[in-house]
């Protein structure tokens, strides 16, 4: 009798271990093993930068593409229809943010709410006194720690449509999804060494300052001044210039170029043509 119990505690166990770690990830494999459909392939070829991009780092944008969409749910609210051309996209900009490094494909996210246009935030916030209030005015996208990222397609579509001006409110919330994948939203994302965060403090600290300096004085910035607002805003902030604006982020200041070609190793200013070869 105790035996044929320990049997089936085993038994148990063994279930859930094939259902919650094994099931999955095969999954997973036989989703990334199916062919890149026509359809999805048609909606990435409208995104600007797609073209741009080397055919080696098209073609892992692709696979990117493929886990994200099979792990990820797309909730479309105040009657948006999200369908499948609308999916790709954004993945692909989210994805865009992964290539070439090591990753753990926004392991912790698993919502991305779609609202047809800005949209006002239900949840409270705090601010330096303890007041908890809703937030104030229109939003067109937020970024939460617990799985969730919320998108106003209309601004999604907006930024697609001017790959070149550095705004992209996909690569903003992305951003602060990598940022937020060590627990805490402080401009400094999950680095590849120790030493690396030494680094990204003395360069990021000194750019953010810098910010804060010209904007005081009444000057411009090629980084909005929405960066200025904290360090996890100005990491959003400069990331969306990266990938939009390489070349005058370079011209502006080449540690804050480098110390994020380091962290995403790629250089977007090499990406000038259709399907440049690798």
């Amino acid at each position: 009798m105790l035996w044929t119990f320990f049997v089936l505690i085993a038994s148990g166990s063994a279930l859930a271990l094939l259902l919650g770690v094994y099931l999955p990830r095969w999954r997973l494999r036989r989703a990334l093993r199916e062919p890149f459909p026509d359809h999805w392939l048609a909606s990435l070829q409208r995104l600007p930068f797609y073209s741009r991009l080397p055919r080696a780092l098209q073609g892992e944008l692709r696979h990117k593409i493929k886990a994200f969409l099979h792990q990820k749910e797309f909730v479309g609210c105040e009657g948006l229809v999200v369908d499948d051309g609308m999916r790709v996209q954004i993945a692909a900009a989210a994805c865009l943010l992964l290539l070439n490094r090591p990753s753990t494909g926004y392991r912790s996210l698993h919502w991305i709410y779609l609202f047809p246009g800005e949209f006002r935030s239900r949840i409270p916030e705090r601010d330096e006194n303890g007041v908890v209030s809703h937030a104030s005015g229109t939003l067109a996208g937020l970024s939460f720690e617990n799985g969730r990222v919320v998108l106003a397609w209309e601004s999604v579509q907006a930024g697609f449509g001017r790959p070149d001006d550095g705004y992209n409110v996909v690569l903003h919330e992305f951003a602060h999804q990598l940022d937020q994948e060590d627990g805490s939203a402080d401009g400094a994302p999950l680095l590849y060494a120790r030493e690396d965060y030494e680094a990204w403090s003395t360069v990021f600290n000194a750019e953010f300052d810098r910010l804060h300096e010209i904007l005081d004085r009444g000057g411009e910035s090629p980084i909005d001044p929405y960066g200025a607002t904290d360090p996890a805003e100005f990491f959003a902030v400069v990331t969306e210039l990266f990938y939009e604006r390489p070349g005058r982020l370079a011209d502006y200041s080449p540690a804050l170029f480098d110390t994020l070609s380091h962290y995403y190793p790629v250089d977007p200013r090499q990406w000038q043509g259709p399907g440049i070869a690798a």
